[in-house]
């Protein structure tokens, strides 16, 4: 169960859960279906940027090792992105009822998570199929969902409350994401960036997601367990993460039906 989502609200999440789903997909053919095109787009483009022109096919696999990395970063930053506004979206609503206002943002998450499981599903049976990954390590893969859901989540909070009292923070966001994007291991292993330790431990550990790409990327592209470091950090990130949102977003919580 969503943190800050008590018992009695359940249905009411799960009512928000189904509609912004419905929202998505509403009068599309492909419904869900959809949310593959995106990730199979980008890794098209950047295989023929990273893989062909600069040549960094001395990745084995590298369309595998590119899709896991960008499936992780897509539902980052697009649970990021849907957060920021959520609660200006649903002002009438929290105008209108009480009800724990966590529940709008992680409604957001929870639809963005929906959908990256399915895709993660479907691409992890090609690359366990492909890389001869199937190993005990795949038993760590839901623990690490859940400390990546944790961390999203917790910073999906932080922002939809900053956002409603300061409508500068999705714009920020979303030129940070940018950059951001091409600073996370996602088409490249730091190793093969710099040889300096220094400024390999900051692209692996000075990047808040970055642990969770690998991690994820650890076992089903690598078919090992992650690094115990690697696990500290995500289980670490995740639990401070919601702490942080959740006490930011209920200091400033009690201001929101003025500010929407």
């Amino acid at each position: 169960m969503i943190p800050g989502v008590a018992h009695p609200h359940r249905y009411l999440f799960e009512q928000m859960v189904r509609r912004e789903l419905r929202q998505k997909y509403k009068g599309s053919a492909l419904g869900i279906a959809w949310y593959l095109v995106n990730p199979l787009v980008l890794m098209g483009a950047y295989y023929l940027l990273f893989g062909v022109i600069f040549e960094l096919q001395r990745i084995p696999d590298f369309p595998l090792f590119l899709m896991v990395g960008l499936v992780v970063w897509i539902f980052f930053s697009q649970s990021l992105l849907s957060a920021a506004p959520s609660l200006l979206d649903h002002g009438a609503l929290i105008r209108k009822a009480r009800f724990p206002r966590e529940t709008i943002p992680a409604s957001v998450v929870a639809v963005q998570a929906i959908t990256f499981v399915v895709l993660l599903v479907a691409l992890g049976v090609v690359t366990v199929v492909l890389r001869g990954t199937l190993d005990v390590a795949l038993l760590l893969l839901p623990v690490v969902l859940l400390a990546l859901l944790g961390f999203v989540l917790g910073l999906s909070l932080a922002v939809a409350v900053l956002h409603a009292h300061f409508r500068d923070v999705a714009p920020i966001l979303s030129a940070a994401l940018l950059p951001w994007f091409f600073l996370s291991p996602i088409f490249f292993r730091p190793e093969d960036i710099t040889g300096q330790a220094l400024a390999r431990a900051a692209l692996e550990w000075g990047n808040p997601v970055a642990p969770y790409i690998e991690a994820v990327r650890a076992i089903l592209y690598g078919g090992a367990a992650p690094g115990p470091d690697v696990l500290a950090y995500v289980l670490a990130g995740a639990a401070v993460s919601l702490l942080f949102g959740l006490a930011l977003f209920r200091r400033l919580a009690a201001e929101l039906a003025v500010l929407v």
